[in-house]
């Protein structure tokens, strides 16, 4: 799946656009990191615990993205995003988006 935050890729020719698609996950924290958290944030800059769980949340979404192209019949993501929103405090919603195409390949 080739993908790309840009409207095209570079040596690929769009032949179809499918439309929108994404990818969603809800994670919350755990007392673990909670704890390890709160001590970093004490301490000041960056907080391991907290960025370790975004990352995850981040990649977790962008897989589940990556299943809706191809689902759809695409072979590339164009314009690729995240959002993200607390739905409630320590829960949080990641959702990666972006436009399903298919491109030509072997060019």
């Amino acid at each position: 799946m080739l993908t790309s935050t840009t409207n095209d890729i570079f040596g690929h020719r769009i032949v179809r656009h499918i439309g929108v698609v994404r990818g969603i996950t809800v994670r919350s924290r755990n007392l673990v990191s909670d704890a390890i958290g709160g001590v970093q944030s004490m301490l000041g800059g960056r907080v391991g615990a907290y960025v370790k769980l975004a990352e995850m949340s981040r990649q977790e979404a962008f897989e589940h993205l990556i299943e809706q192209a191809r689902a759809a019949g695409g072979n590339a993501i164009l314009a690729i995003r995240y959002e993200s929103n607390e739905i409630m405090p320590g829960v949080t919603e990641v959702l990666a988006y972006g436009t399903a195409v298919v491109v030509e390949v072997g060019q």
